[in-house]
Parts: structure tokens; sequence; C-alpha cells
């Protein structure tokens, strides 16, 4: 019997691939810092918590909910966005599995097997699967670290135009390189998408984290293409409730809403009791974010100074999201990456990176590169820098000396 191609073909998460190698380091006793995984230690709000709680004193029964989600979140979210002068219905909102759900329902949406989706690259890694899933082909179009990951100019994206082409899609702030895209370049992104006929597919789940001034402009604020926007929402990083898998799939278009209730009644209904939880964490104070937003900042700059100090580390400051690519001078990150977690330690502690060959679509590119995601308290992000930095340079001379082994390859 022979699986599926998609089954066979579609990609290995580059920040989960190492959980072997991570197990078995803490087996031997080794305290790891995880920087490959964007999981905040930042408290989940203490009224989502409180509501989770009150729910279960209140039912007896975890019934299924409606297929769209519950009626209460889709309206609290059509609020939540109006905060940012987004003027949405809650018939606008379809509660999802996740952000990723929504991802994967709205490729399916825009796209038959074999059509084509534009990105930007370095991109979210698992847009490699929810693109394999949907019998999607993505086409890069390369932001170069050069110019601090910006959008590639007009020309360049509409030279990966093909008539198979059925959407751009973007990520702003962005994972993996905490870019944030400008109001003028959305209007390019518009303006493209009107002239060639495309759908514009926004993931916009980082938008509270912005820094120093910077701000987010959604998609959705652009009257040139009301019917054209779908945007990927979620509670995992906004209220630090990863493990609820709640998001959302948000658009103006009737037939798109339409469609996607079709997909969502194939799998009956997202979860019940986060749904409840999410409810009150929208309808939250926004002043909740302001302390959150400035620990992220400094946890930014603690690890950004922490990898600049080797002179030959390049990275580009974020503007937002709590991610950063770091080229490093290195040819294979993939490899330093395990050997990080089979061989290297300094007072029994070691660091967990992505490698950056994950987040391209290009084979080759990303191949000195790797993510790193800066959720934890500034302390541990100085050490996890240091042990990073030295352990580079111990690769260095051992890959000279041809000492390094091939560890977990």
């Amino acid at each position: 019997m022979n699986l599926s191609r998609r089954a066979l073909t579609v990609q290995e998460s580059p920040i989960r691939k190492l959980a072997p190698l991570m197990l078995e380091a803490k087996r031997r006793g080794v305290r790891i810092h995880h920087l490959n995984i964007g999981q905040p230690d930042i408290a989940t709000p203490e009224a989502y918590l409180e509501a989770v709680a009150d729910f279960r004193n209140r039912e007896k029964v975890l019934s299924y909910g409606p297929s769209d989600g519950l009626p209460e979140l889709r309206q609290a979210i059509a609020d939540y966005f109006r905060r940012f002068s987004i003027e949405l219905e809650a018939r606008d909102v379809m509660i999802t599995t996740g952000g990723s759900e929504a991802a994967l329902f709205a490729l399916n949406l825009v796209g038959d097997f074999g059509d084509e989706v534009i990105l930007p690259q370095p991109f979210y890694t698992n847009y490699n699967g929810f693109a394999a899933m949907a019998g999607i082909r993505l086409v890069p179009v390369t932001a170069r670290a050069e110019d601090g990951f910006r959008l590639p100019p007009r020309e360049i994206i509409e030279r990966a135009i093909t008539p198979r082409t059925r959407a751009i899609l973007v990520c702003s702030p962005n994972n993996p390189t905490g870019t944030i895209l400008t109001r003028e370049e959305l209007e390019i992104l518009a303006e493209v998408a009107v002239r060639h006929d495309l759908f514009l597919i926004g993931d916009e789940v980082y938008k509270e984290f912005t820094y120093e001034g910077a701000v987010h402009h959604s998609l959705l604020e652009l009257p040139s293409v009301r019917e054209r926007v779908i945007v990927i929402d979620s509670v995992s990083k906004r209220f630090s409730a990863c493990g609820a898998r709640v998001g959302a799939l948000i658009s103006r278009n009737r037939k798109i809403m339409e469609s996607a209730l079709k997909f969502g009644q194939a799998r009956l209904c997202p979860p019940t009791i986060e749904q409840v939880g999410s409810i009150a964490a929208y309808r939250m104070n926004p002043s909740y974010f302001d302390p959150i937003r400035a620990e992220y900042q400094t946890r930014r700059d603690v690890l950004l100074k922490g990898l600049t100090m080797h002179p030959d580390v390049i990275l580009r400051k974020p503007q937002g999201a709590f991610y950063m690519i770091v080229k490093l001078p290195l040819n294979d990150t993939d490899h330093f990456a395990r050997w990080l977690l089979s061989d290297w330690q300094i007072d029994g502690e070691t660091v967990m990176v992505a490698p950056g060959d994950g987040f391209y679509a290009t084979p080759g590119l990303g191949q000195n590169e790797i993510r790193v995601a800066y959720v934890l308290e500034a302390a541990k992000l100085e050490r996890a820098a240091r042990i990073l930095v030295e352990g580079m340079e111990r690769f260095r001379t051992m890959k000279g000396n041809g000492e390094a082994s091939a560890a977990g390859a």
C-alpha cells in the first residue's frame, strides 16, 4: 500500500522536528531555553480563566456549538476590531480551531489543486503544511535582510503572477522577521490584487505587538479590496492562550463566508469552553496590552544586545511580533541546531532554535539563518544569548577542525 503524495511530501516542521533531541537532552538533565517556538510565558488573563471556571460551575453538559462559533464570540471580535476603526459585523467573523484552521480554510477557499499563492519569504513555516494539504503551490518572492525584510518591489511580485495565481498571502507583524507592512505597502498589494483579480490573505495574529511607535495596518482598512480580503485572527499569542486553539477567519465577502461555513460544518464546531474564555478576553480593557507590549520590547532588546555582541552575527531589529531572523557565520544551521541539543551546554543549560531553511520555499536559502522567539524572561534570554554565541564559536572551531559530529542527522 502507498500513502498519498501529500502525506509523503509534506514538510516536517522545523519548529518541532528537533523534539526527539530535545527530549533526550532533558533526559540527560540538561535545562533547555526554548527560543524555537512562540510559546509565551506571560500569564493567560484571569478574565479568561474565570470565565472558563464559571462555565464549569454553570453547565452540566459540554454540548456542540454552532459550526461558525458562538454568536457572543463573533460579536466580541467584531467589537474588538472596531477599537481599531475597522467596521465589522458578527456575520463577517467565523470562529475556527486556531488560526491554523483559518489559514487552511483560506487556502482552500481561494484555490483548487495546483493553483498558486504568492507570498514573501521567509514566511511562517506551517504555511507549507497548509498548502500541501490544500494542494496549493506556494510561490515565494524574497524579502531581503539587507532591505529590512520589507515587501519586495511591485514588479517582482507581478513577475511571479501566472494564470494559476489566486491570491497573495502576507503576515504582518511578520513571523518570522518582525517586520510590519506600511499602509503604502498594503496599498501596493491592493492595486496588484485588483489589477490581476486576486484575493489577499492577511495573517494578522500579532497586531497588538508593535514597538517604538510602529503602527499596524490591516488589509481590512482598504476599501478598494473590501471583497477580496480574508484575515486570519487568533487568541493564541494575543491572550497567551496557545493551547485554547481558538482563531477566526474574517471577511466581508458573503460567498467566502458561506463557503467557509460549509468547511466548518464538516468538523462540526470549534472548542466550546475555550470560546467562552475567549469572549471574556476580547472584552477586556485594551490597556491590558500596555505592560505586555513593554515587556516584549525589553525582551527583544536584551536578546538583540546579547546576540550582536558577536561581530559576525547579523540581524534586523524587529518592529513587532516576538521573533527575529538571525544570520550566523555558519553554512548549516540545521546541523548547528541539532548539535546545540546533543553536544553543547554551559552549566547544564543549552538553547533550542529553529533552523532558518524551513522558513523559505526556495532551496538553499536560510541555511545560514535561525529563527528565535523572545518569549522568555529577560534574564533567561541574556543567558540563552550567551550560550548560543559561545556555542556558535565552539561549533565553528570544531567544523574547521573536522570535529563536529552530524548529531541527529
